[in-house]
């Protein structure tokens, strides 16, 4: 039997219809850059997250250059990051000359560690006149949390931090559109407990595109108007440019498909995590909980509906490169998110981390791996994995 990590067909089948009429009055109009498509689903956006602004973009990675650049963030700057994630969260960093800061993990929510964090900023960081310094010199100017898999991070410490020090959160949610959290002041929704909030539309993301996409979510005015010019090479008036930007705008056509799937997204948020509780009991039939660790779900108890949204279903194990390969010989498509930590990539050797300095993020890339998991996966599907999983165990 063949198990794919993802399968779209069986969504695309069922919004067909109306995504087809929308695209036909796109090329009807032959209007396809930053046009009605766009507006009417950034207001869209808005009304689900709660976000007061949002400002669509080309792609993820573009959301995260998008808002550096327009908080002025570059050369003599510095940004702390996790040190496991893709590598989009860190090349945005360094694109605009600024220094990522890896922070190590925490071991079972995979996301950045508040714990680690602090002893990084403890350790290795003073304040000057207000701001926050690295031992280099380099002023400390976000934090930049992914909200990995699905999972919001533990953003009640991460505000806290950001408001002792002064500096602003930015948050890397291109996994957790949907996903919420128990933050202080009240239920909020991934991306939208820090300044501004970055969500990817990558066809394998929970809200996909037809290619690359993403969007920007602020609660201030200004800075939604400023990514709005960045995200035009820093253009207001036709020709007339403010500042450097870039070239960072969604088009009608994948704005259009979004639009479309939006009013779906919690309906599959659910089934994903209907999956999740399939892979848990049967986890649990098989006898493996004491061979493979699960995903955690530290919110369930919280109250809220979609505590997490299973952007990935990832499990660990000391065994993983062998399981994998037993589970390909069964036909059944896994994958590793991700092999190697950041901070060893060899593009950031000029920051001087060494393969040792983040021992839960180096573990995480040697034990984990990601399921099929996607709305409409059969149980007839997840039995076959789970079972295959037991064979290699036997």
């Amino acid at each position: 039997m063949r198990v794919p990590l993802l399968d779209l067909s069986q969504q695309y089948k069922k919004l067909a219809g109306p995504i087809g009429k929308r695209l036909d009055e796109v090329f009807a109009s032959q209007r396809f850059i930053l046009g009605p498509n766009v507006e009417r689903f950034e207001n869209a956006i808005c009304d689900y997250t709660g976000a007061a602004h949002a400002v669509g973009v080309s792609s993820g990675t573009d959301a995260l250059l998008a808002v550096l650049m327009a908080l002025e963030i570059g050369p003599g700057d510095a940004v702390i990051t996790t040190a496991f994630s893709f590598f989009g969260t860190a090349g945005s960093i360094a694109r605009v000359g600024a220094k990522p800061i890896f922070v190590d993990i925490d071991p079972v929510s995979y996301n950045l560690s508040t714990w680690n964090m602090e002893d990084y900023i403890d350790n290795h960081c003073r304040t000057r006149n207000g701001a926050l310094f690295d031992e280099q010199g380099a002023r400390v100017r976000a934090i930049m949390p992914v909200h990995l898999f699905g999972l919001c991070c533990e953003m009640n410490s991460i505000h806290r931090i950001s408001e002792k020090y002064r500096i602003d959160v930015i948050e890397d949610a291109a996994q957790a559109i949907g996903a919420e959290y128990p933050f202080h002041s009240g239920t909020r929704q991934a991306g939208t407990m820090g300044e501004v909030g970055c969500f990817s539309f990558y066809p394998s993301k929970n809200l996909s595109a037809a290619g690359d996409a993403g969007m920007v979510v602020c609660r201030e005015k200004v800075l939604a108007d400023r990514v709005r010019l960045v995200r035009q090479h820093g253009m207001e008036a036709r020709y007339y440019h403010q500042f450097i930007g870039g070239n960072f705008r969604l088009d009608e056509i994948q704005a259009a498909i979004l639009d479309v799937k939006l009013p779906s997204l919690n309906t599959w948020s659910a089934a994903r995590r209907a999956a999740a509780q399939v892979y848990r009991d049967e986890f649990e039939r098989a006898g493996l909980i004491d061979k493979i660790n699960l995903p955690l779900e530290p919110y369930a108890d919280s109250g809220l509906t979609n505590h997490h949204i299973y952007h990935q279903f990832i499990i660990r194990t000391r065994k993983r490169d062998e399981l994998r390969k037993h589970l390909a010989s069964r036909e059944i498509e896994t994958a590793i998110y991700y092999p190697l930590g950041l901070h060893e990539q060899k593009c950031f050797e000029y920051l001087g981390y060494k393969p040792g300095d983040f021992p839960e993020t180096a573990r995480a890339a040697r034990e984990t791996l990601a399921l099929p998991i996607y709305p409409e996966i059969s149980r007839e599907a997840q039995r076959y994995v789970i079972n295959s999983i037991a064979e290699f165990f036997e």
